[in-house]
């Protein structure tokens, strides 16, 4: 019965967000319809100029942010790819720039790159570092566990090597002392 029920909700889960991303296109481009108004008034809420000429302005620089951002939030949700931290970098820049188109700081699309940048240098070196150890594995067949344990049964050979020779000494030096 539980098993039925989580599959309703999945099911439901997922028709919502593929009706979403069939969407996106006429969200996109909702804004062409709006009135430009100072302020256009919706069922629950209003939405003013935020400093652009008109609202409808405004809502053009938040769809063509967020809409871009909720697809890529969907698609790194939903990958399974090894590379799919890479969609980090894009989901970091649509957010600074619908950060910087909601505030209001009067340069929008201008300074982001330097955000970008810095979470650049933090995601492309693990998405890196996965890339090596899946060619290692795969391609090379390198197994980095299967040497690991290999290092240490030679290190325990060479350590047992060594406590021989150390109880070799000490039979000699037994036997020369009678």
């Amino acid at each position: 019965m539980k098993k039925k029920q989580s599959a309703q909700k999945r099911l439901i889960f997922e028709g919502f967000i593929a009706l979403f991303v069939a969407l996106s296109p006429i969200l996109f481009y909702s804004y062409k319809y709006l009135p430009e108004q100072k302020i256009i008034d919706f069922v629950f809420f209003n939405i003013g100029s935020n400093g652009f000429e008109d609202a409808s302005t405004a809502i053009y620089f938040y769809l063509t942010k967020l809409i871009p951002l909720l697809l890529l939030i969907i698609w790194f949700v939903t990958s399974k790819q090894w590379w799919y931290h890479a969609i980090l970098i894009p989901i970091a820049m649509y957010s600074f720039q619908l950060y910087s188109a909601v505030s209001n700081t009067g340069n929008i699309d201008e300074n982001e790159i330097l955000y970008v940048v810095a979470v650049s240098m933090v995601i492309i070196p693990i998405v890196y570092f996965i890339r090596i150890k899946l060619v290692d594995k795969y391609v090379h067949g390198i197994d980095l566990k299967a040497m690991d344990t290999e290092l240490q049964v030679l290190k325990a050979k060479q350590e047992l090597r060594e406590e021989r020779e150390k109880l070799e000494q000490r039979k000699e030096t037994l036997s020369k002392k009678m």
